[in-house]
């Protein structure tokens, strides 16, 4: 985990008789948001409480198409009109929405500056609505007990970044060759812990990684000396990735296709 210390002006704080007070973000601070996205042009981002639009302004400028969401419909008439004023107004997009009733659901990422509480709430329908892989930045509130991939401090700003981890809790199977082999997997949000067999034998697991959609598994079978490097991406109930397999100074690679059991 990096953290990186950057030194800005705290932007005033505008109340609003809104559930979440407007509250205007640098343009350093939304630079950086889409820097640790890593947005490249055609992805996708949906700015949740976009304000005056400066979020999804700045990814279209980036080549990214983007929407904002706001519940406020002076936010929305002063976005449209910064759009038209930056010449993206034909690349984006805002919306009049209650966030909690919209659909973002196709994006790769989703950014936001809202409440702690509101994070919090919305952390469920992110994690069972967005595709594993999208990235989520939220600017100084975190999501509690959910821990961040990424963390960027600025002054008295933060940024937090995380990864939605597809959903791999359970027992998976397969077979190498004439071996067979049994994996549990324990998950809270991306953290994973796994108990691993192969044929009766009890794999030592010395790593285990899941971001989005990628998983890498490290073990060794202390029985016949065999290691074994696991590298897959995870799509519904498979697996579908290759295995390196060492013992001694011989290896071979080797197709992983697991199933959910």
């Amino acid at each position: 985990m990096v953290i990186i210390f950057f030194i800005i002006p705290k932007p005033a704080l505008y109340a609003q008789e809104l559930d979440v007070p407007y509250v205007p973000t640098p343009s350093i601070v939304v630079e950086k948001m889409l820097d640790l996205a890593e947005l490249k042009p055609g992805d996708y981002l949906i700015d949740l409480g976009s304000g005056d639009g400066r979020i999804v302004i700045a990814a279209a400028k980036r080549g990214a198409m983007a929407h904002g969401i706001d519940i406020d419909p002076q936010r929305i008439a002063e976005a449209n009109n910064n759009a038209r004023e930056a010449g993206v107004d034909n690349k984006v997009i805002f919306v009049e929405s209650d966030i909690f009733s919209a659909d973002f659901s196709r994006a790769d990422v989703v950014t936001m500056y809202l409440l702690h509480s509101v994070n919090v709430k919305l952390r469920p329908f992110m994690l069972e609505k967005l595709r594993p892989g999208t990235r989520i930045i939220s600017h100084d509130f975190d999501m509690d007990d959910w821990a961040y991939d990424e963390y960027l401090y600025l002054d008295e700003s933060s940024i937090y970044k995380w990864i939605v981890p597809a959903k791999v809790k359970g027992k998976w199977s397969w077979n190498n060759g004439n071996k067979s082999f049994t994996m549990i997997i324990n998950q809270e949000f991306q953290k994973i812990r796994i108990i691993l067999t192969s044929d009766g034998d009890n794999l030592i697991v010395y790593s285990s990684l899941l971001s989005g959609d990628k998983i890498t598994i490290t073990a060794e079978n202390p029985s016949n000396g065999e290691h074994y490097l696991f590298n897959g991406r995870v799509n519904g109930k498979e697996i579908v990735g290759t295995v390196q397999i060492r013992n001694g100074s011989s290896g071979t690679v080797e197709n992983w296709n697991a199933n959910y059991m």
